[in-house]
């Protein structure tokens, strides 16, 4: 109940100026969140690329309906990219696009629009010598989503994809991508779905989360493990390791700001890690998607709050 109560915080714009306006507010963003720049994203890139880790970059944006506000996201990773690459990151970060915000649901060509401009992304990244991952998001965009990775991997077969394990079609869609040279990121899933399409259950979803692991890991592509869970961590280094899968040919993923010690222990441990950093002025559905995902983060934001 709780969850869904966050989740539809997160498309309030009532609440979003409530929250925004709290003074407070911006201090416990800075947990999740890098900053609202591309030099501050750039700073904790390189400080968690000295610890080890890898990471991919998120300029914060979805549902844009404008298509000047489309161009602006097309350009900030444009910059951003060449920012990593003016400071020797471009190999340890990539950046990671949702095609929402790079003009999908613009009127009446949004798909071609959003591939057009993810393009130039992916020629910007080529560049430079990174990569780019297509974030997913709510279950309506899946289809559209899939068929512009299809067309992008035509030029650019390096491009990831995400998939979420709550929705009942993942598993099979793991089995579809996991060709040779594919990245897919199996991640839960962070938005209300109804129970049409989606698993409901906490236990449900996991169960998920475990065949869609399998069907990764026994695939030919590169797995990117998306979760903070310490079973599912476990259960994945075991399935790799039926699989014969050395430790360079998958790797887990956690969000900036969770967790950061095992982030560290895991990477100490000889496994890729990347952590997933957003930055920029459009946080607020970010935040508000990451207090819903687990208890323990909203009772984090409560507490600085009331104490500050």
């Amino acid at each position: 109940m709780l969850r869904s109560v966050m989740l539809a915080a997160a498309r309030s714009g009532a609440m979003r100026r409530l929250v925004e306006a709290n003074p407070l507010t911006r201090t416990v963003v800075d947990r999740f969140v890098a900053g609202s720049e591309s030099d501050q994203a750039i700073g904790v890139t390189s400080r968690l690329a000295e610890e080890g880790l890898h990471v991919t970059l998120d300029h914060l944006g979805e549902d844009t309906t404008d298509a000047q506000q489309a161009e602006d996201t097309v350009r900030a990773y444009q910059g951003l990219l060449s920012e990593l690459h003016a400071a020797g990151l471009a190999g340890r970060a990539e950046v990671s696009v949702k095609l929402s915000a790079v003009g999908q649901q613009l009127s009446p060509d949004g798909e071609k629009i959003a591939l057009d401009n993810a393009r130039r992304i992916c020629e910007s990244a080529a560049a430079v010598g990174t990569t780019v991952t297509l974030d997913m998001e709510d279950h309506t965009t899946t289809d559209m989503t899939l068929r512009t990775l299809s067309d992008l991997r035509v030029d650019f077969p390096w491009v990831g994809a995400v998939l979420q394990a709550y929705l009942h079609r993942t598993e099979e869609d793991c089995r579809e991508l996991a060709t040779a040279g594919s990245r897919v990121r199996l991640c839960k899933g962070a938005y209300s779905e109804p129970s049409s399409v989606a698993f409901q259950d906490k236990q449900e979803v996991d169960r998920s989360y475990v065949r869609c692991m399998r069907a990764l890991m026994t695939g030919e592509g590169y797995p990117m493990i998306a979760t903070h869970d310490p079973r599912m961590i476990a259960i994945a280094t075991e399935l790799a390791g039926r699989a014969g899968r050395s430790a360079d040919s998958y790797e887990f993923q956690m969000l900036y700001g969770i967790r950061p010690a095992e982030q560290r222990r895991i990477a100490a441990g000889g496994h890729n890690v990347r952590v997933y950093v957003p930055y920029g002025e459009q946080w607020y559905g970010y935040f508000m998607r990451r207090l819903a995902e687990r208890p323990a983060n909203i009772g984090f934001f409560l507490r600085s709050l009331l104490t500050r």
